[in-house]
């Protein structure tokens, strides 16, 4: 695409040393910059791409996008926000593939990722070619992408909408976290729909209160951004986005809601109910653990109804969701004890999972979890004594420390327990902790492992490692041998 007929599609304030020029994709990371590239400096942040923008044309970059003009003589666009423009000029560039396509995205502090999987369940049971953004990576049309970001850069998003759309998919279905509404990554997507799942403590280390970290969720619901909302009302911030949120319906056990659920029953295979669907009522069994996965269902069959699914296809897409890896997901029994993996990994997540776990625990209830380095060191204490008050033992290790030292986490985690506990163990390397609590399990106990739930890599010092917990904990069952998987 030629720069002029790019720029004839996108806002901007001026052009300067304006010269023909063929694009041939965008970027905004002069370590990614192919030739041909136009180059977007974004302000702010730990690094100011300006810095960079000698070493994106010496990669090959053609044209420059900017928030002020640089001494170099390239094409170069003045723009008032960079990052905004960013997100601009690749829907521009790519043709506006979120145009054709109905996205659907999913914010809150929990949930995301299984109201996800459960709604692209209940879409492909309808038939729908379906997309999904998140947590646990990229999927669609048999491709699979790592995950990275819980909602990817513009750049990348608007790429990976254009393929869906060469492959045919019909239906995105995607987290959308705090940080990307806050950064306006999805400030161009108009959504087919906007799901509120709950809004609990974490990210404080970057939103700094619960107000600013509400505001940031709050921006999917404004005006204009979609056409219809479904939101927790049995969430104190769901109750608020729904008083000025147009064409807004609810969901909720405690309050009136437009959906809810009755005779809820539980146990270690799953959950059981009768939803209650604009009025229709059906039974639903879930292959999943846990009061909050009830939540999660409700979300996604009050989404999918509005979309236009029947609710005999919404119960069938429910019943044949295989398990969401890492989501209270039971993996195995060993010494006559069950072994959860949970990605719980904020104070009322831990708290929810373990609560579920206890309900059925006639043994000891046995928790190995950490934190994450460099990000909410708040919360660190509040798990800590949160694990502390419900399991009946905890085994204290790292998470994803990143450039963090992995013993003063745990030390800021031990800090909490130790309000309520001194029954509990530090073991710093996270697959000894698992060995060490699989070793203290006998017949009735209940083993969670939480915060990493689905993820196969541990980052430590800015490097990913391969690692992932259901497979350290199938590899330890092995060398023990006696092991008996779920079903």
């Amino acid at each position: 695409m030629l720069l002029g007929e790019l720029l004839s599609k996108v806002q901007y304030e001026r052009c300067i040393h304006e010269a023909e020029c063929e694009i041939q994709g965008v970027s905004t990371d002069s370590k990614h910059v192919m030739q041909g590239d136009l180059f977007v400096c974004i302000a702010g942040g730990e690094h100011d791409g300006h810095s960079f923008a000698a070493e994106a044309l010496a990669a090959g970059a053609v044209a420059l996008v900017v928030e002020r003009e640089l001494e170099l003589p390239v094409p170069q666009v003045v723009v008032r926000d960079g990052r905004a423009a960013a997100g601009e000029i690749s829907a521009a560039f790519y043709g506006h593939p979120e145009r054709q396509l109905k996205i659907i995205g999913i914010t809150g502090t929990n949930g995301k990722t299984t109201t996800a999987h459960m709604l692209v369940s209940i879409l492909t049971a309808a038939g729908k070619r379906c997309g999904n953004i998140g947590t646990l990576g990229i999927w669609y049309a048999n491709k699979e992408i790592a995950p990275e970001l819980t909602t990817p850069d513009p750049v990348f998003l608007y790429k990976i909408f254009a393929d869906m759309v060469e492959c045919g998919i019909e239906y995105v279905v995607m987290e959308v976290s705090a940080h990307a509404l806050c950064f306006g990554k999805t400030d161009g997507i108009v959504f087919e729909a906007g799901i509120f799942t709950n809004l609990t403590e974490d990210h404080l280390d970057f939103f700094k209160t619960m107000e600013a970290y509400a505001q940031a969720k709050e921006r999917l619901f404004s005006e204009g951004r979609c056409r219809v909302a479904v939101l927790n009302f049995d969430d104190e911030e769901g109750r608020k986005i729904g008083g000025w949120c147009q064409n807004a319906y609810s969901y909720a056990l405690e309050n009136p809601a437009d959906v809810f659920a009755v005779d809820i029953r539980e146990d270690f295979d799953g959950s059981s109910f009768v939803i209650n669907l604009f009025d229709e009522l059906y039974d639903i069994r879930l292959h999943m653990a846990g009061l909050y996965n009830v939540y999660n269902a409700m979300a996604a069959a009050e989404c999918a109804k509005l979309l236009g699914v029947t609710v005999p296809v919404i119960v069938a897409g429910l019943a044949g969701l295989p398990r969401v890896s890492g989501g209270l997901e039971h993996i195995a029994r060993y010494a006559g004890a069950d072994i959860f993996v949970d990605f719980a990994h904020t104070p009322d997540g831990l708290e929810k999972s373990l609560t579920a776990l206890k309900r059925h625990c006639v043994g000891r209830l046995i928790c190995v979890f950490g934190c994450g380095g460099n990000r909410d060191a708040i919360k660190r204490p509040i798990m800590g004594e949160t694990a502390a008050k419900l399991a009946d033992f905890n085994v204290l290790t790292s998470d994803n420390p990143r450039y963090e030292d992995a013993f003063d986490i745990i030390l800021q985690i031990e800090a909490g327990v130790r309000k309520v506990s001194t029954d509990y163990v530090i073991v710093v390397d996270r697959e000894c902790a698992i060995g060490y609590a699989l070793d203290l399990l006998k017949a009735g106990d209940v083993l969670l492992i939480a915060g990493k739930g689905g993820e196969n890599y541990q980052e430590i010092m800015g490097v990913r490692h391969i690692y992932s917990d259901v497979a350290a904990v199938k590899k330890m069952l092995a060398q023990r041998g006696g092991a008996k998987k779920a079903e």
